[in-house]
């Protein structure tokens, strides 16, 4: 099999696999692909290398293993960033984060070296040319430039030394906490059969242990759910529908926590045709968040009604990606209005920090539209081309689980992560939890 594969395919596979690999991973997990790749300043999408992708995401052994393979931290993308000015830019956005801190200190250091490297070589080679220059003069330029490289040496190992000293703080502490939860399961374990034995003792009856839940069962459940409260107006879709919502299930959390809560709110209702692309059939009269109306829909979530609107046609192939993409969008914007009923914002109302905190994102974004351009992905563009303020954050928030499903998991978070890094953490750490901790009411 591998015979059949060129050179310059196997280049680009190796390649693609170490950006997943970068986002995913750990260096050690990858170093084997590591080794077999050829330039280690190769450039992908906007002209970013692996350290750039590597500073972004705060990854401290990458960024040192990289940077000690020769990795430039001078070559700039195609917003003309190189690695130091973006890992300053990180530390700026999140200065508590140790490991960004780390990072900068790594890439400062190699481009301290290399600015006395050039600024050394620069003056060797015009004394050289110099018709009085001492024929030792070379002799100690070389010898100087050598003790600027020890010196810079010995201030990376130093760094390193740190960086390592932190990592075993952090496992030590994991093992801590390790051994506290330990100590109270066995805790609550044993306070569990206490209880048992009393019950048993005073009501001659026993206690029947709660079973565990099938992963397969809640699944099927949730999918179930989906399907009750989905109508199919045009066609027989029911099984695009089942393949659908199960599609979102298994793909990612991100879009399984958006099924496991509209799956039990009674309130929640789907309307499809499966005969057509569009919802028109459905519903003639669409408005908009921010009061624009479209001739044609794909997909919509009124936001009078409360309904999702799927045009479900091609729900096959290739074209089920765009389908599930679409409906992940528009469910995710419906979860978003019953859960936090704050006029489908993507936080509770009155609170100011998570409403600063999507502000920022959203000026993250704006910004990175004006740097890239047409080069932002489609669906942030979708939601920055809304009209005020309110349908901006919404659709930004709804961007998360429709480019998750549109790429795929590994991939989709790639590119959330390279194109608005604070967008994904947010989704994550403040919309999830709020959507399971209503599951488990």
């Amino acid at each position: 099999m591998a015979n059949n594969i060129s050179a310059s395919n196997w280049e680009e596979l190796v390649e693609e696999r170490l950006i997943a690999g970068l986002v995913t991973g750990s260096f050690l997990q990858n170093k084997e692909l590591l080794d077999m790749l050829e330039d280690v300043d190769v450039q992908y999408m906007w002209k970013k290398t692996l350290l750039h992708v590597g500073v972004t995401l705060g990854k401290a052994d990458w960024v040192e293993e990289l940077l000690a393979r020769g990795a430039d931290p001078d070559l700039v993308d195609d917003t003309q960033w190189n690695a130091l000015s973006s890992a300053e830019e990180m530390v700026r956005r999140f200065p508590e984060d140790v490991d960004r801190s780390l990072v900068l200190k790594l890439v400062t250091l190699v481009h301290r070296r290399d600015q006395v490297t050039m600024r050394r070589l620069k003056a060797s080679s015009s004394r050289s040319t110099d018709n009085v220059t001492p024929m030792a003069s070379p002799e100690f330029d070389i010898e100087s430039l050598m003790s600027s490289v020890d010196t810079l040496r010995q201030e990376m190992k130093s760094l390193v030394c740190q960086l390592s000293s932190s990592l075993e703080e952090l496992k030590a502490q994991v093992c801590g906490c390790d051994t506290q939860l330990r100590c109270l399961g066995e805790a609550m374990t044993s306070t569990a059969g206490d209880v048992t034995s009393i019950k048993f003792g005073l009501g001659g009856e026993s206690v029947v242990e709660t079973p565990q839940p099938d992963p397969a069962k809640a699944r099927q459940e949730c999918v179930d759910g989906m399907l009750r409260r989905t109508t199919i107006f045009y066609g027989d879709g029911v099984e695009e529908m089942r393949r659908l919502y199960e599609r979102l299930y298994d793909g990612d959390e991100c879009t399984a926590c958006i099924i496991k809560f509209l799956s039990g709110d009674d309130r929640v209702k789907v309307m499809v045709d499966v005969q057509s692309e569009y919802i028109g059939r459905m519903k003639e009269e669409l408005v908009d968040l921010d009061g624009s109306n479209w001739s044609q829909w794909y997909s919509f979530c009124d936001f009078e009604s409360e309904i999702v609107y799927l045009g479900a046609k091609d729900c096959s192939g290739d074209g089920e990606k765009y389908v599930s993409a679409r409906l992940a969008g528009a469910l995710s914007q419906l979860s978003l209005k019953l859960v936090f009923d704050n006029e489908w914002r993507p936080y509770s109302k009155g609170d100011a920090k998570r409403e600063h905190e999507w502000i920022r994102a959203l000026e993250e974004v704006e910004e990175e539209g004006r740097n890239r351009g047409e080069e932002l992905d489609w669906l942030i563009r979708d939601a920055l081309r809304r009209r005020t303020q309110l349908a901006r954050v919404n659709y930004l928030a709804a961007a998360v689980p429709r480019i998750i499903t549109f790429y795929g998991s590994t991939e989709g978070r790639a590119i959330l992560q390279l194109q608005a890094p604070i967008l994904l953490p947010l989704y994550s750490n403040n919309v999830m939890p709020t959507l399971l901790a209503e599951v488990k009411r």
